[in-house]
């Protein structure tokens, strides 16, 4: 079964970026995004674009990045939905999932970008190392179709493409 393991926000914070996330035990999910959470990348350098609104990451791939000696928990790399029980790859562009009361079309691939270097076992020596790691592992962005609550532990189904 596929669901969601963990919903992850950051408040706007003077002088901060969006990561790590903090779990919530649900969240409302909007057409813009999630509530309760701040990106700076998508508010200032992709001016609030809905096919940004949403940032899903599977914990098999976070898994698998631990396995590579990188102590990432949910929410570091600024995930909104932690999600287990669909591969990293079946996430792909124009699929719709339904998780919750929400509905979600996955539009691209996350870039890795030097926020990670704000990590604290990353920091500016490891930074690069870092990105070069993330290429094509940094997770999905997803607009979203239908706004509604999504809570921890609900089911994700794919719906169509």
């Amino acid at each position: 079964m596929a669901f969601v393991r963990q919903v992850n926000v950051k408040s706007l914070t003077e002088g901060e970026r969006g990561l790590p996330k903090k779990p919530v035990d649900s969240a409302f999910i909007s057409f813009a995004g999630v509530q309760g959470d701040f990106n700076v990348y998508r508010h200032e350098k992709r001016r609030d674009d809905p096919d940004s609104a949403l940032l899903i990451m599977p914990i098999e791939k976070i898994w698998e990045l631990n396995s590579e000696d990188w102590p990432i928990k949910p929410g570091d790399l600024g995930e909104n939905l932690t999600t287990s029980g669909i591969p990293y790859d079946s996430f792909e562009i124009g699929k719709i999932f339904t998780a919750g009361e929400a509905t979600f079309q996955i539009s691209r691939a996350c870039d890795p970008c030097d926020n990670l270097f704000l990590l604290p076992y990353v920091g500016r020596s490891k930074g690069p190392e870092f990105l070069k790691t993330m290429l094509g592992r940094r997770g999905w962005y997803a607009r979203v179709l239908k706004e509604g609550r999504v809570k921890a532990q609900d089911q994700i189904s794919y719906t169509g493409a």
